[in-house]
């Protein structure tokens, strides 16, 4: 069972952008928030949904695995710290094999940005920023056990099938029941045009 973690509920989610307010004062980053909240039917609905790292873990997150310089480090409590600005050599790796587009690269730095899952403050047993102003609690911050008992019945996911490969997480997404589908299937779906599937 996962231990504290940030669970993302899109359905609470209202767009008010206090995340990505909150993450522009976070230590390791200041000014720049690593949080984007995402309007994925803009002009058709309201429908908002924060887009943060989901520091993966299986078997080691993707940015940490193609990073040459060993920059970018994952802690014995499963957070994938920001890349190390004295070994980072703003290559784009990460970039290219985050599966769902949360790390960056700081053109002014050229260095790697990243989520750490507020390091500094959840080792004190603090929330990370953005869960801590979340008015809605769209962005959660504890355990499963807390978070089922706040929202009863509530299911969440933390593994995304790419292709063949599945990526776990150490976030999780809170799913409707309903339309649970493990794992949840990431990127673009396959759409068959005149027999030739593209996308």
């Amino acid at each position: 069972m996962m231990g504290r973690t940030i669970f993302i509920d899109p359905g609470r989610c209202t767009g008010c952008q206090a995340c990505v307010s909150a993450c522009r004062q976070c230590d390791s980053h200041r000014g720049t928030s690593l949080i984007h909240v995402d309007h994925p039917d803009e002009g058709h609905s309201a429908a908002s949904l924060p887009t943060l790292c989901l520091h993966c873990e299986d078997p080691v997150a993707p940015c940490a695995q193609v990073c040459p310089a060993d920059a970018i480090r994952v802690t014995p409590d499963g957070v994938v710290r920001q890349a190390d600005a004295t070994r980072c050599i703003g290559c784009s790796n990460c970039v290219n094999a985050c599966p769902f587009g949360a790390t960056e690269i700081d053109l002014r730095t050229r260095l790697a940005m990243k989520c750490d899952l507020c390091h500094d403050r959840t080792t004190q047993d603090l929330a990370p920023l953005c869960a801590a102003v979340c008015p809605t609690g769209a962005l959660f911050y504890g355990t499963l056990e807390e978070l089922r008992a706040e929202r009863p019945g509530v299911q969440v996911a933390d593994s995304f099938a790419f292709g063949d490969a599945v990526v776990k997480t150490g976030v999780a997404t809170v799913v409707p029941a309903d339309k649970v589908q493990w794992p949840v299937p990431g990127g673009l779906p396959v759409v068959e045009v005149n027999g030739v599937d593209v996308g």
